[in-house]
């Protein structure tokens, strides 16, 4: 929790703060919670009559059926977007995301958070081109893409700027 920020303490631009941060939070919290059960019923039924989802919409795939896609989604899209949320909402100094941050002056859980913005576009545009058209898939592309709109936001960035001491 040390590294624990408020909402109250975000500086000038409070209000519009929360707003992007309160909406960043809710869209990997949405994600997340959308990838696991998904990714999850999918690898336990990989038929994917869990979700309503017929074996001849992989037509065109690679896949015979859903486990290895379900895994994916669970994994990439899911377990990301949490880790990621957790990051953003504690902002804590994990060793090993620091390390997969491409991004060294800014908190790594901005970096995953447009990893994920990017994975879950990625995902469902390659999934649009193997698989039959499903709803969601709509759905979770406008939430990759906010994910990107609200990471991107300047007040946001600033939010995780980290602050590097030098030995001058």
């Amino acid at each position: 929790f040390s590294n624990f920020q408020p909402l109250n303490t975000l500086g000038k631009h409070s209000v519009y703060s929360k707003i992007f941060i309160i909406a960043l939070w809710f869209l990997h919290g949405f994600l997340s919670i959308n990838a696991l059960v998904g990714g999850g019923l999918l690898m336990i039924q990989p038929d994917g009559s869990l979700l309503g989802m017929q074996k001849n919409w992989l037509g065109n795939s690679v896949f015979s059926d859903y486990f290895i896609p379900g895994f994916l989604l669970f994994t990439m899209i899911g377990l990301c977007s949490l880790i990621c949320l957790i990051g953003l909402i504690r902002k804590p100094q994990w060793y090993w995301a620091h390390r997969l941050n491409l991004y060294k002056n800014i908190h790594w859980s901005w970096a995953f958070s447009i990893y994920t913005g990017i994975i879950s576009i990625a995902w469902i545009i390659i999934q649009q081109i193997m698989t039959h058209y499903f709803w969601i898939q709509s759905l979770i592309l406008s939430v990759g893409l906010l994910i990107l709109i609200c990471t991107l936001h300047p007040i946001v960035i600033e939010r995780f700027k980290q602050i590097h001491k030098t030995n001058d």
